[in-house]
């Protein structure tokens, strides 16, 4: 026999810990997608647990289920059309009265719902003691204490879950929230009239709809009109009769009147299940933000972070790079052994492995960099990271909830743009989305660490954090002169929870690490390599090229030179004739090459657009490689890696090397970073840009404004440079 599956969903407020509970159930077993019809971001997991088969779905994090938000939409459709097995409301015991206003919420909706009292650590830390289960008695639910970042409780509470899965007694008949007389009287008299009008054929509790009803949930009217075709009308009409009445009684809207009443039944509870001892313990959270936060210190110390992150990414990631170079070129030298001579030969070692190998080589510094922001999130230390440039997001009338996404684009911009949609503002939006792309991504690290590597050596650390920190600078002024011209508009109120420091699991952090580094390996399989193929296509054809130098006659004239000058010289001279002799040839080689190169379909094109990047100090191959990665970032690399010809040697030594030997200085690959920086987004990027924006002309301006900041800022960084006598 199979096992049984369960669906059990995951709900809970933000920062409850849901997401490191879901992470200690599933570990790596997950499906990361979007919720159908929407772009909020889906999690499911599987695991086999005393011979269940457990079906885990994250649900999105939300303080309440009145719809407002997409997610909380979501989160409140998913339970009411899906009709999980049970809902796990994680409730933060810290927090327990904020905690409840979801819970008391999921017990109106009449479904299995257990309560897993996370976080309980952190109350005990503060001196609080919570009765679980006079708790559970109040509120007729299952009650079990968690610790998710220490993974404590996670068993008993499956064990918990599959019981009350399987228990025949449907949700407890205790009474949810205990209304006013006056409340609790429309709520009866609408819910009679809907059991009589529909004979139970909504697929909802009646009690439910009526309390939705009475609170003008848009979206409930909708269900009742579609539901009850014939009724549906006149189940408003009588829902809007008692909502006047209400309205008139209390003196103001019901959902407000039923909100408050909700709390003051959450407030009773508290008083019946939580004591507080009188010597609270110090709160440690507290105590690291009077520094952390602090407003003259809390900026600098903040700055330092992200500067040793990107210290740690390049020179951590400095060994396993070299290790990855290894492995590439010893893979070259099996495949040239393995394949014949030949057109196909060729394609594979100078197209695929060279351009591909010149981007994968940097996978180690993606997943450190991931792991940097990873480790900001579960810490707690992202959502201070806005309160502490908050201030600083003012200048150009944004607020530090902007500074999120901003700092997720750090990682990527496409996830990055689509979090702009938790911004209340449409303005904010807008003006997050355009400037979110000068925030460096993932796939530019790579064209940082080869140039910066190459050119400024034990400085190449200060150097990458430079550009990052110009991609702050640059978004601060370009959003201040947006809000004054294009995007006029108030300052938005900032009003963000911090949420307790946490030890971070590090099985949670490899999760969040690995979740995003497949995005980056993905495009290796798929992107990075047909581009690399048609990049080295182009540089390869026509192949008839009429040389201006018989360089295989040449070639057999030096060899034949050195040769009969060997003859007739002791042991260490013809040592010393010999590695003149390979250096020459290797010369003459690269000149072959370069010509070849230049005489190409790439070539023809880079050297059309080669004035255009003239003056930014850029050659035809850096103008070609700019050019391709419109495509995706990554592709600048792998370009450079083809047109060079490094596919049989250490990736990015190669490439460095032959950077500097093609005339590239320190002044022009600094020149070339701020371009990379600023220019057009990827093809993702743009598409999410549109997406979220809903107009093709603020996907255009961002193209064209971004492009023409990356050539005016790289031009005056070159120029600027050459004026100081720099080179």
């Amino acid at each position: 026999m199979h096992p049984k599956t369960l669906t059990i969903a995951l709900a809970g407020n933000p920062n409850s810990g849901k997401t490191t509970i879901f992470n200690n159930i599933t570990g790596t077993r997950q499906k990361v997608g979007n919720w159908p019809g929407v772009t909020v971001e889906k999690k499911e997991g599987s695991v086999t647990k005393y011979d269940y088969n457990l079906k885990i779905i994250d649900l999105p994090g939300t303080y309440s289920l009145t719809p407002f938000s997409i997610e909380e939409i979501v989160a409140r459709n998913y339970v009411l059309d899906e009709k999980p097995d049970v809902v796990i409301d994680i409730i933060d015991a810290s927090n327990l009265e904020r905690s409840l206003y979801l819970a008391t919420q999921l017990r109106e909706l009449d479904c299995k719902v257990l309560f897993a009292l996370n976080m309980a650590d952190l109350a005990r830390s503060r001196g609080m003691k919570i009765d679980d289960q006079k708790l559970s008695e109040l509120l007729g639910v299952p009650v079990v204490f968690t610790v998710g970042n220490k993974n404590e409780g996670v068993d008993k509470l499956l064990e918990k879950t599959i019981e009350l899965a399987e228990s025949q007694i449907g949700s407890a008949k205790v009474r949810k929230v205990k209304y006013s007389k006056d409340i609790e009287d429309s709520i009866d008299r609408l819910q009679q009239f809907i059991q009589d009008q529909t004979d139970d054929t909504l697929p909802y509790n009646i009690r439910w709809t009526a309390i939705k009803l009475l609170e003008d949930d848009k979206i409930v009217k909708e269900r009742i009109v579609e539901k009850a075709e014939n009724s549906g009308q006149q189940i408003l009409q009588v829902a809007r009769t008692l909502r006047k009445r209400l309205e008139d009684l209390f003196d103001d809207e019901p959902q407000i009147v039923m909100t408050d009443e909700r709390y003051g039944f959450i407030a009773g509870i508290i008083k019946e299940v939580q004591t507080t001892s009188i010597k609270q313990r110090i709160d440690i959270s507290r105590n690291i933000d009077l520094l952390l936060t602090n407003r003259f210190i809390g900026f600098p110390i903040f700055v330092f972070f992200i500067w040793a992150m990107f210290q740690l990414t390049f020179t951590l990631g400095e060994h396993p790079v070299g290790w990855l170079e290894t492995g590439i070129g010893w893979l070259s030298g099996i495949i040239e052994v393995i394949l014949p001579d030949g057109l196909f030969e060729d394609l594979v070692v100078d197209g695929i492995i060279a351009g591909v190998g010149s981007v994968i080589v940097f996978l180690p510094n993606i997943l450190i960099l991931f792991f940097c922001i990873a480790l900001f999130e579960d810490t707690g230390y992202m959502a201070r990271s806005a309160f502490l440039m908050d201030k600083i997001m003012h200048l150009i009338g944004l607020h530090g909830k902007s500074f999120i996404p901003m700092l997720m684009g750090f990682g990527c911009n496409v996830p990055a743009i689509m979090a702009t949609r938790t911004l209340e503002s449409e303005k904010d939006r807008i003006l997050t989305i355009l400037i979110t792309p000068f925030m460096s991504c993932s796939a530019k690290l790579p064209v940082y660490i080869i140039l910066a590597g190459a050119f400024f050596g034990v400085k190449a650390g200060t150097v990458i954090f430079s550009i990052y920190l110009l991609g702050v600078v640059l978004s601060i002024i370009t959003g201040r002169f947006f809000r004054s011209t294009l995007l006029k508009g108030a300052d938005a109120p900032f009003v963000m929870e911090l949420p307790p420091y946490r030890i971070p699991m590090l099985k949670s952090l490899l999760i969040h690490m690995w979740d995003r580094s497949k995005i980056f390996l993905k495009k290796m399989g798929k992107v990075i390599l047909v581009g690399s193929a048609i990049v080295w296509v182009l540089s390869v054809f026509p192949r008839n090229i009429q040389y201006s130098v018989d360089y295989a006659t040449k070639k057999d004239k030096l060899i034949a030179s050195y040769n009969s000058q060997m003859q007739n010289v002791s042991e260490a001279d013809k040592q010393q004739l010999e590695i003149e002799k390979d250096a020459a040839v290797a010369a003459l080689d690269k000149a072959r090459q370069s010509e070849q190169a230049e005489r190409s379909f790439i070539g023809r094109m880079g050297k059309a657009i080669a004035p255009l990047f003239a003056p930014l100090g850029i050659d035809w191959r850096g103008g070609v490689a700019l050019l391709t990665g419109f495509v995706a970032k990554e592709i600048v690399i792998s370009t450079m890696g083809v047109l060079h010809a490094v596919g049989d040697e250490d990736e990015s030594e190669a490439l460095k090397n032959a950077l500097s030997a093609s005339g590239m200085t320190p002044l022009s690959a600094l020149a070339m970073m701020v371009f990379v920086l600023l220019y057009l987004p990827c093809l993702a990027t743009t598409t999410a840009i549109k997406k979220e924006t809903g107009s093709y002309k603020w996907m255009f301006f961002s193209i064209g404004y971004s492009t023409s900041m990356a050539w005016f800022m790289a031009f005056l960084v070159y120029q600027g440079g050459k004026l100081l006598g720099y080179n």
